[in-house]
């Protein structure tokens, strides 16, 4: 029983490394990935500012929490003041990497049960700040169509340089849908050798359709050969 304990926590140890690279290990190959991504992302801008930059991705596994996560933190890394926020509020994880609790989150805000300010977690990665989902309230879906929503991205904004969202993947729930077309940009996360091409296209209609300005796509988890 004790050896079964260990073992699982060397591996969520090893889940928490790999999600927090980009802090951890500054200097790993992958690290550097994410600050060029970082950049890719202004420039496939085309010059426009992407203060909320929202990442998903096809289904559930391809990655997409790591790589909001690190690039997160690389941003932060950059001198920018940035805010992750956890809108997976069907499988949030965010939480759990950095080791605080689920709630008070998004959903004690936009419910009213706390202001905006008293809701925000400071993280140890410098300049970077946690808005966990909080405990599910509802149809997740309207609560990211709302006023209430669209004024909690307000007045982030007036906090923050970055505003990045750790969505649920495109094609499980209708949650990303409803605030793709509220963010600056979109990237969408896959899984190579996971993720079909016939998936890839669907989740990139299906965000065109919702009105998402998709700026690019990460392919995840690829062989150097």
């Amino acid at each position: 029983m004790r050896r079964l304990v260990r073992e699982r926590a060397k591996i969520a140890k090893r889940v928490v490394n790999r999600s927090l690279i980009a802090y951890l290990n500054p200097s790993h190959k992958i690290s550097e990935q994410y600050r060029t991504i970082r950049n890719n992302i202004q420039y496939a801008a085309e010059g426009a500012q992407v203060r909320t930059l929202l990442v998903t991705s096809p289904e559930e596994g391809d990655g997409k929490s790591t790589a909001a996560i690190n690039l997160a933190v690389s941003m932060a890394q950059r001198g920018e003041r940035v805010l992750l926020i956890d809108v997976n509020f069907r499988n949030p994880v965010l939480h759990k990497i950095f080791n605080t609790q689920i709630s008070p989150g998004l959903s004690s805000v936009l419910s009213q049960q706390l202001a905006f300010d008293e809701a925000i977690q400071e993280t140890e990665v410098e300049g970077m700040d946690l808005l966990t989902s909080g405990l599910s309230q509802g149809n997740s879906a309207d609560m990211l169509d709302s006023h209430r929503m669209k004024e909690l991205m307000e007045k982030a904004i007036q906090h923050y340089d970055r505003i990045v969202f750790d969505c649920p993947p495109v094609l499980s729930a209708p949650d990303t849908n409803a605030l793709v077309n509220k963010c600056d940009g979109v990237v969408l996360l896959l899984n190579c050798g996971k993720t079909t091409h016939g998936k890839a296209l669907e989740a990139k209609q299906s965000l065109s359709f919702a009105g998402a300005n998709i700026i690019g796509a990460i392919l995840n988890k690829k062989s150097v050969r």
